[in-house]
């Protein structure tokens, strides 16, 4: 699989706490050279990349990030704000106290309630599954598909793991052929994109993969030092 390929599958992203108008404005950039699905950023920072990218790119930010456990009515105005900022794109996370307590209708309303608010987007749902038994793991896919969203997502990137091989085979398994797997977080290398999208994702939250085109596009533009015959 080459790494245009993979880079078209890319959120490329950016949500570190202090993260500055410049740096959004620089992954931007980088996101439209490089054919970027998007860019995965802070809700601050919306306007402000709609306004710098206009059409040429897909805005995508976050909601309830990255702990889940706003209330619904929360989720539902930080949606709204965003799809008004700009936001082509909404990854949710969902609120685990309530998977933790088996209150699965409630899980459901929660995204269904920030299904509404995004107006038509497309709405991704972080499930974080390094804190989920395999159990939840497959409840949550038939859920997810039960709430009209377009994505189910592995990680916010911000707990204790990032995404498995095993996580997105299970969620591709598990998951209605409807609803598309985003794998995020740990994503170091090609190989591990690659193997990602062979089992079944079809976008990947990351910033590494851009960062490996800029280094090989350097590589390539670095003259080979000949010496002279003697």
């Amino acid at each position: 699989m080459d790494i245009k390929t993979i880079l078209e599958t890319c959120d490329h992203t950016l949500l570190r706490q202090d993260c500055t108008s410049e740096e959004i404005r620089t992954i931007c950039d980088q996101a439209i050279k490089y054919h970027c699905a998007s860019v995965c950023i802070p809700p601050c920072h919306v306007a402000g990349a709609k306004r710098y990218v206009g059409d040429q790119l897909k805005i995508c930010t976050v909601i309830g990030f990255p702990n889940g456990y706003m209330t619904t009515a929360a989720k539902a105005f930080e949606t709204k704000d965003a799809v008004e900022n700009g936001a082509d794109e909404i990854d949710m996370v969902i609120n685990l106290a309530m998977v933790k307590d088996g209150c699965w209708s409630d899980v459901k309303a929660d995204i269904v309630e920030v299904r509404k608010a995004c107006e038509g987007k497309i709405l991704k749902v972080i499930i974080e599954c390094c804190l989920l038994t395999d159990d939840e793991k497959i409840r949550l896919c038939e859920i997810v598909g039960e709430s009209g969203a377009d994505f189910i997502k592995t990680s916010t990137g911000f707990s204790t793991g990032g995404a498995t091989k095993a996580d997105v085979e299970l969620m591709r398994k598990y998951s209605p052929a409807h609803v598309k797997v985003k794998a995020a977080g740990g994503i170091s290398s090609l190989q591990d994109a690659e193997d990602f999208l062979n089992l079944g994702a079809e976008r990947l939250g990351t910033s590494r993969i851009v960062k490996i085109a800029i280094a090989m596009e350097k590589e390539q533009e670095t003259p080979v030092e000949t010496k002279e015959n003697y």
